[in-house]
């Protein structure tokens, strides 16, 4: 088969490799479509070989069952779904308690095996997959739920996880109308009744916030604080996720999250925030506002994703290349140049 491999610092090409074998607990899927992340960049981009041997990309799945292990119970083949992304032990305290993604496996560093990132993913034709980590679509197109494995999956739970403060007649701020910022914004017209501004540095990237229901739209400058704050009553907004993470949005995160609001890292650009101990005043983080690091979801997250799809809440914006295309949207993405969500059809 076919797949999109990382074969060295920076250096990805389309190798022929064989059809994975599945054990008794897994699942063979046909893959129908490959979600392109930020998290594959920073993968390709890292400077350092991390191992010897080439590693198939890819961590958004969906596609159909093509063979289920002999140990496997109530899945056929056949069956359309997309793919968990993190594969935990299952058995843990924090798996047992539907925390999935921070599982106690993974030790303090919390980032549990993905498919893409760590073990074999699916921008091939085929992928190997733990039965456990398969979620049924139903009659969704494959291009619209692949990206729902990431995109959908880590917006919805950085806001699942701030919904103390969500109250309707508040305020949120999205910053970064990419492939993450543009579903958060639908995900929080569908769920959270408050006023959201979006915030990016291209014009078009507003024109597609709006679209996906902001309802005010701001070019990031030296005077965007300043204009949230005005916006908000000089109190800041009761929200703000960060999908960039880069120094400068995470200071303006700091700057304009209210007191007793909800600060959402989200984006891994190595930003960091200005925050200290010292009293709260000013520019700094302000008194009651809390801040956290929010990685990818939990299992039922990803189902509430599906369901707001199905319901037709939440539709992803898409731009599609064949597989064999697949270096080309990686640097297309590099670039900055991708509307909404690249994914990749073998």
């Amino acid at each position: 088969m076919r797949a999109l491999q990382w074969t060295g610092p920076e250096k990805v090409a389309i190798n022929d490799i064989p059809v994975p074998d599945i054990g008794p607990n897994d699942l063979l899927l046909k893959v129908g479509a490959a979600g392109v992340c930020h998290s594959d960049l920073t993968l390709v981009n890292f400077p350092y070989r991390i191992r010897e041997d080439p590693l198939t990309l890819g961590h958004e799945i969906a596609g159909t069952i093509e063979a289920v292990g002999s140990e496997v119970r109530g899945r056929d083949i056949g069956e359309r779904g997309l793919v968990y992304l993190f594969w935990t032990c299952g058995v843990c305290r924090e798996c047992m308690s539907g925390n999935e993604n921070v599982c106690a496996a993974a030790g303090r560093v919390a980032m549990p095996p993905c498919p893409g990132l760590s073990i074999e993913g699916g921008m091939a034709e085929y992928v190997r997959i733990p039965a456990t980590s398969f979620v049924p679509i139903g009659d969704l197109d494959f291009l619209q739920a692949a990206p729902i494995a990431d995109a959908a999956l880590t917006t919805y739970h950085s806001i699942r996880g701030a919904r103390e403060a969500l109250r309707p007649g508040g305020t949120a701020v999205a910053i970064g109308i990419g492939g993450l910022g543009h579903v958060a914004l639908q995900i929080l017209d569908a769920i959270a009744g408050v006023r959201v501004i979006a915030v990016d540095v291209a014009p078009e990237k507003l024109e597609l916030a709006a679209a996906c229901g902001a309802d005010i739209g701001l070019i990031a400058g030296p005077d965007t604080a300043k204009e949230i704050l005005e916006l908000t009553g000089g109190r800041g907004a009761e929200a703000v996720f960060d999908f960039v993470g880069v120094n400068a949005t995470a200071k303006l995160s700091v700057e304009t999250v209210a007191p007793n609001g909800a600060y959402r890292m989200v984006g891994i650009g190595d930003g960091i925030p200005e925050i200290n101990a010292g009293p709260a005043g000013g520019p700094g983080l302000p008194w009651g506002a809390s801040v956290r690091k929010s990685l990818g979801g939990t299992r039922s997250d990803l189902y509430d994703c599906v369901g707001l799809a199905q319901a037709g809440k939440l539709r992803i914006e898409v731009e599609r290349f064949d597989l064999v295309d697949g270096p080309d949207a990686l640097q297309r993405l590099d670039q900055g140049h991708i509307r909404g969500r690249a994914v990749l059809v073998p």
